[in-house]
């Protein structure tokens, strides 16, 4: 591979549409990441070419963080400029002869790699929509999602479903993440290290094992939880699919755990604030994608002595201040995580069977300074509301540094 280094963007965006144009010659196009001051349109974009009615097309997969889209344009109806002109921090282009990567600095000058070799199109147009897990997949039947045949239970659907979202909300991210540098590729010699923390009866835990695995990434899996009963059980399951020595149970709190190192850290749904025992661990142990699924929320709503006015008509009806206090504390929790040098965003998730909470919490380090004025927002609203979010507690050295 050729290293062009560091150089100026100009007309860097022109020749890199120019091989995108040559429909007959392409392989595939990723577009991910935001270079700094932008925000495109979509998380991530796939280009890839192929043949409808012996037509070439541009099929473009565009995911919000969430959800996939896909749609189809002939040649000259993709806008290409204006997607590649977005602002992505990450832009590889695959062509029949080779390839072209772009990857943005912080100081906004673009890093070029190029190399030569021979790629192969795939012309096929699925429209079946993939799962990322088969319902006959030996983990699902062992916890009871499907039964011995591989069919999903019909009471276990909604749980299926929350396995199917949590892996699409993670494998984007995961690979531009990995695209990007902000997570090392892994390798026999050094795995992905994902810790799940309060994992419980690991549906979640054993779907990433068994996705990631699938997908051919070398991997290591923790899952904590201080319930004896569950390591027992999810131990023996990990037994009868041959996979212990790739994941593993401990008995331990979150707060006290003997794991210190993590490239990914889950928590869903760990009960107030185990959530922020769970965010405080995951940034001390320099995770650097964490995936946070909160579930109930108490500490915030027993603080709310005063109200500021004019919210006193939203905390004079219980439902509506316990709301409110959820809001705030997941405000406070992302805020502080974009402080310590985080990217965030608050998505959708579907809610588990003992909380009907929708909420996730996505953040990957990328070491970016906080402004000043994000610093001060989220002062100003701690001081509004008189209270002292657990979190700011548990990384108050953390936070003190990063002032610096």
């Amino acid at each position: 591979m050729k290293n062009e280094g560091e150089t100026s963007a100009e007309g860097l965006i022109s020749d890199v549409a120019l091989q995108i144009l040559k429909l007959d010659e392409l392989v595939r196009v990723v577009l991910s990441g935001a270079r700094k001051g932008a925000k495109p349109s979509f998380e991530r974009i796939d280009i890839r070419p192929v043949l409808l009615k012996e037509i070439p097309h541009y099929q473009v997969l565009s995911n919000d963080g969430r959800q996939t889209t896909t749609k189809n344009y002939l040649a000259g109806e993709l806008k290409i400029d204006a997607l590649l002109n977005q602002g992505y921090a990450n832009i590889l282009v695959e062509h029949l002869a080779g390839s072209i990567a772009i990857q943005y600095s912080k100081k906004d000058k673009a890093i070029v790699h190029r190399s030569s070799g021979n790629n192969t199109a795939e012309l096929t147009h699925d429209r079946v929509k993939e799962r990322l897990l088969k319902s006959s997949d030996a983990f699902l039947i062992e916890v009871g999602i499907s039964d011995s045949k591989g069919v999903i239970k019909p009471s276990r659907q909604d749980k299926y479903k929350q396995v199917e979202e949590f892996l699409r909300l993670l494998w984007p991210t995961l690979t531009s993440a990995i695209e990007s540098g902000h997570i090392k590729k892994p390798s026999q010699e050094r795995p992905l290290k994902i810790v799940d923390l309060g994992s419980g009866s690991a549906y979640l835990t054993f779907a990433v094992h068994q996705f990631l695995t699938s997908q051919s990434i070398p991997i290591q899996v923790v899952g904590i939880d201080n319930r004896p009963e569950f390591r027992e059980k999810n131990s023996e399951i990990a037994k009868k699919l041959g996979i212990s020595k790739t994941i593993q149970f401990k008995v331990e709190s979150i707060s006290d755990t003997t794991e210190t190192s993590a490239d990914i850290a889950i928590a869903l749904h760990a009960c107030d604030t185990a959530t922020d025992d769970a965010i405080s661990w995951a940034v001390k142990s320099k995770a650097k994608l964490l995936l946070i699924a909160p579930c109930c929320h108490h500490d915030i709503q027993k603080q709310l002595k005063e109200t500021p006015e004019p919210w006193s008509l939203l905390t004079k009806y219980g439902l509506m201040r316990e709301r409110l206090s959820d809001l705030l504390t997941d405000t406070f929790r992302a805020q502080i995580i974009k402080l310590l040098g985080y990217r965030v965003e608050v998505i959708e998730f579907i809610g588990g069977e003992h909380t009907p909470r929708n909420l996730m919490i996505r953040a990957l380090f990328t070491g970016a300074k906080p402004e000043r004025e994000d610093r001060n927002r989220y002062e100003e609203l701690v001081n509004m509301w008189k209270v002292s979010p657990v979190l700011s507690k548990y990384l108050a050295a953390e936070m003190e540094y990063s002032k610096e």
